[in-house]
């Protein structure tokens, strides 16, 4: 089983037919996974989902795949909505989860003795972790999700990480051209628009079904896709992932329980963090600048009877990392986020799970190596936005948390998630020891300041007006 930085993946399927197979299989990415980066996957028109849409089309000649065909090609060329075509999006995603996982494994409705599995062992958690984290639950609910509900329920937190940079793609596909050609061009600078808000709409929605396939529940990736306060498994997946382990699989889905809660508390009670993360990642994409030369290249000789071209050349890239001081900075802040997050996580659920489940080492470290690796899935979204989700330095930042816990206790572990300020840096993941031992800054002055800017001006001037009154008051009485 291979992962991706969101937590999963998909390995290649095996080829055919030998060596040619295999060529093929590589050049294809195999598979599920999305290594075409703006591939189709028409509706039963002869062959999976990341082939040319256009070769799909016209390779198959039955009627009913022809007509199916033609109609998402239609709606390619028509969508008119914003940068990413977020209905094809999802049309694929369930088309995707449909079509199962490679090793045979069908979505299916929950049933309700699953849910009740589901409930018992969110509430178990949330019991668990009283103990370990100052951090009241914040789960107000515990749901079990099918892969396709995990779909739904997912595509919105999606959408606000795509959008900016679909959006970027999608400005500079008409500022290429020069202005007095603009105008003349509008057509076909719509068509390329819409085009491309298919294409990433396509890949996106194949990247998501792939990790529907997978993912156990809705903070997989470190950041809250689903609902606020709904705590998130996926039965299916838990029963995948849980298959090959030799260990129980009540303690399998207690131990990943574990990890929601504990996700659910930080999301929760840091009012501040999801806007953080989200603003990490936005900040960094918004850093990334489109190679408009290539671009220009691609419409200077765009032809719309030979739409490929523009497929071809997104499939190799656009996105280059603006080698910046604040673009470094801006991605050291985003990964020693996600790590700071994972990293805490890991050493809270540790620290409950290690006294109650014999497995609780054996799990800790699959889920480690599954969300440190690669695979298709982080391919996709490397490519779509030039970002790689994942932790690099999660054994660090768990490890600090862990000697904040010995040093200063839960809660003052845990208060260091009232200000972004008091957060350790990535140079205190280099040494851990001097950040805990070193004296923290007191922000409760900083808060008292803020909080009377915030009452505004009339408010003091009516006080101070009020308090001048009272004084003159006594002064006319004395004389």
């Amino acid at each position: 089983m291979s992962d991706t930085p969101f937590g999963f993946g998909l390995p290649p399927e095996e080829p055919e037919n030998g060596d040619e197979g295999k060529k093929k299989d590589q050049q294809s990415g195999g598979g599920q996974g999305p290594a075409n980066p703006f591939g189709f996957g028409l509706p039963g028109a002869g062959g999976p989902a990341g082939e040319n849409p256009f070769a799909a089309i016209f390779g198959s000649l039955n009627p009913t795949d022809l007509g199916a065909a033609f109609q998402q090609l239609g709606q390619m060329l028509s969508y008119e909505g914003g940068p990413v075509n977020w209905d094809m999006a999802k049309q694929i995603a369930r088309q995707t989860v449909s079509q199962g996982t490679p090793d045979g494994t069908k979505d299916a409705s929950v049933g309700p003795a699953e849910r009740r599995a589901v409930e018992e062992a969110v509430r178990l958690a949330d019991l668990w972790l009283d103990g370990v984290t100052s951090l009241p639950s914040g789960a107000a609910s515990a749901v079990a999700w099918s892969r396709a509900e995990w779909v739904e329920a997912t595509l919105p937190a999606w959408r606000e990480l795509v959008d900016p940079v679909a959006e970027r793609v999608g400005t500079a596909m008409g500022d290429v051209l020069p202005e007095e050609m603009q105008a003349m061009a509008g057509p076909l600078i719509g068509m390329m628009r819409s085009m491309g808000g298919a294409m990433f709409g396509t890949q996106i929605g194949q990247a998501v079904g792939v990790l529907a396939g997978e993912v156990v529940g809705s903070t997989d990736i470190g950041l809250p896709l689903g609902p606020a306060g709904r705590a998130a498994l996926l039965p299916v997946n838990i029963e995948v992932f849980g298959r090959d382990l030799s260990v129980p699989m009540e303690e399998v889905r207690l131990y990943l329980a574990l990890r929601e809660a504990a996700h659910q508390r930080l999301f929760a009670h840091v009012p501040w963090l999801r806007s953080h993360l989200f603003g990490a990642v936005d900040g960094y994409a918004r850093g990334i600048k489109v190679d408009t030369a290539k671009l220009e290249d691609v419409v200077g000789q765009f032809d719309p009877q030979n739409p490929e071209q523009l497929q071809d050349a997104l499939q190799q890239g656009m996105f280059q990392p603006e080698d910046t001081p604040e673009q470094k900075a801006a991605l050291a802040r985003l990964e020693t986020a996600l790590a700071l997050v994972e990293g805490w996580v890991d050493a809270v659920v540790h620290a409950a799970a290690k006294p109650r489940l014999g497995s609780a080492d054996a799990l800790r470290e699959t889920l480690r190596r599954r969300r440190a690796s690669g695979g298709p899935a982080e391919q996709t979204f490397a490519t779509l936005i030039g970002l790689e989700l994942r932790p690099r330095r999660l054994r660090d930042a768990s490890r600090l948390w862990a000697s904040l816990t010995d040093a200063r206790g839960v809660d003052g572990r845990d208060g260091l998630w009232s200000h972004p300020d008091m957060l350790p840096t990535a140079t205190d993941l280099d040494d851990p020891d001097g950040f805990v031992h070193r004296e923290q800054p007191d922000f409760s002055e900083l808060d008292r300041m803020l909080g009377e800017a915030a009452d505004g001006p009339d408010l003091r001037k009516k006080d101070e007006k009020g308090e001048k009154g009272e004084g003159d008051g006594k002064g006319d009485g004395a004389e």
